[in-house]
């Protein structure tokens, strides 16, 4: 698992999105009207840019209308999970066969697998051992088996989307420049490293944290775009001029604000993106910008960072 490579996908999930805490909590509750300013519970979605409380129903309504939508997580909060569930199965049945689904916790070398799973060649042990997922990505199984059936049951296409963790490693410590032709062949082919607004927010949750063995700032900064380079590279490629749909899981390091994988795909081909976002659940007053929708869940005592 990449452990502290996780880099700042695990840093802003515990540290700018409210590193959950206190009692535990049931799952999440329906989708109820809330009335901002103020308190909001959980269960409530609003409406970012509207400013304002959305039913399920509604919010399926205008994701279903996108070309990707981007749903986030902490990785072991199981209301989150839930929200994915649910996101996923109402996509599922306004799209059909023309859906994919996305997954950071692949990286691109365990597509085979995958492929082989959705097509029942593999059982989910088998699988589960093949893709070395205690290693791979470290987080109970459990908490993924529902988004993994939903699309098996389907025959929809789930995709590897990451980098192999040993590059992001590798780059995160030496820097993009050692790495050889072949590990280079294995990432995005254009990685932009210019955008100012979201290297002030890498910087600010670097500048956060100490980092025993991550000294450089730019190499930090350089695996976290290879991260989502890749990452956008892989939907893109998808989804070319086919005119499909894709849904995509991955930590809300990566989505908020837009200017990590979302900005990076659509900057690769037109398309129309959506983002949702797991926020925990209190005053909204800070979530303007952060997504387009978010969904505001129970407190949840974290187990990792």
């Amino acid at each position: 698992m990449f452990k502290r490579f996780h880099l700042v996908a695990a840093l802003v999930a515990a540290c700018m999105l409210l590193a959950c805490a206190g009692k535990r909590t049931p799952a999440v509750a329906p989708a109820v009207p809330l009335q901002p300013p103020g308190p909001v519970g959980a269960g409530q979605i609003l409406d970012v840019k509207a400013g304002g409380p959305i039913l399920f129903d509604d919010l399926i309504h205008s994701l279903a209308s996108k070309d990707v939508v981007f749903v986030g997580e902490i990785h072991d909060n199981p209301a989150h999970h839930l929200i994915q569930t649910q996101i996923l199965q109402a996509l599922l049945n306004r799209w059909g066969a023309n859906a994919a689904i996305g997954m950071e916790f692949f990286p691109r070398p365990a597509q085979g697998h995958l492929d082989g799973y959705i097509r029942g060649e593999l059982t989910e042990s088998e699988f589960l051992g093949a893709v070395d997922w205690q290693k791979l990505w470290g987080y109970p199984y459990y908490l993924y088996r529902p988004l993994m059936l939903a699309a098996r049951e389907r025959f929809i296409r789930i995709l590897a989307i990451n980098a192999p963790q040993e590059i992001v490693k590798k780059v995160a410590r030496q820097g993009l420049a050692n790495l050889t032709g072949e590990e280079r062949a294995q990432i995005a082919r254009d990685i932009d490293l210019g955008n100012e607004p979201h290297r002030e927010f890498v910087r600010k949750v670097f500048g956060e944290h100490a980092h025993s063995d991550l000294k450089s700032f730019d190499r930090f900064y350089e695996a976290q775009a290879v991260w989502e380079e890749t990452m956008a590279e892989t939907i893109s490629l998808h989804l070319g001029p086919k005119g499909k749909k894709m849904v995509v899981f991955a930590g809300n390091g990566h989505i908020i604000h837009k200017f990590g994988v979302p900005d990076r795909t659509a900057n690769r081909i037109p398309v129309s993106t959506a983002t949702v976002v797991p926020y925990l659940a209190g005053d909204h007053a800070d979530v303007e910008g952060l997504a387009d929708y978010v969904w505001f869940t129970p407190g949840h005592p974290r187990s990792r960072p």
